[in-house]
């Protein structure tokens, strides 16, 4: 199970230095990718598990891709 919060953390961390470094905020990115403020926030604090389609929807608003890796 730890494995499963180590990648979720990596994967929230990244997407909100996206999103910090692009100057967007929580509210407008919810905005563009169709959901609330409170679901992203949820998502960048490591606190959801997302689904694989609303990770790549949110890396989407932002321009980016989700890449999975099996090591």
């Amino acid at each position: 199970m730890q494995e499963h919060n180590h990648a979720r953390q990596e994967i929230a961390a990244q997407l909100r230095q996206v999103r910090k470094e692009q100057g967007m905020t929580q509210e407008r990115l919810a905005e563009k990718v169709g959901t609330r403020k409170s679901n992203i926030s949820r998502l960048e604090s490591g606190r959801y598990n997302p689904s694989l389609d609303f990770l790549e929807k949110v890396a989407g608003g932002l321009g980016k891709e989700i890449e999975v890796k099996v090591t």
